[in-house]
């Protein structure tokens, strides 16, 4: 019949021809994972500036800057996340 053709897959559906590992294992995103290691990773930005063995302060602004970034971005995506705007 061609009604069933039309059937609604469920939103986290995976296509086996799209994408052939989902055949043999666990296929999907890992977002807590993501923000739990954006976290950790900007927390080592921090105290790499303020620990580390820095000569000069160019070093510090980067890993101050790029820490600082990524605080940006999980916030951000954290915002976007409560938002009824979101994808």
């Amino acid at each position: 019949m061609a009604g069933s053709q039309l059937e609604k897959r469920p939103k986290n559906a995976v296509d086996p021809h799209e994408e052939p590992s989902a055949e043999w294992g666990w296929h999907g995103r890992f977002p807590r994972g993501r923000e739990i290691g954006g976290w950790i990773t900007a927390i080592a930005m921090f105290l790499m500036a303020f620990i580390g063995n820095h000569i000069a302060m160019t070093e510090r602004l980067w890993l101050i800057g790029i820490g600082a970034g990524l605080v940006v971005l999980l916030v951000g995506s954290r915002v976007r996340q409560r938002t009824s705007w979101r994808r």
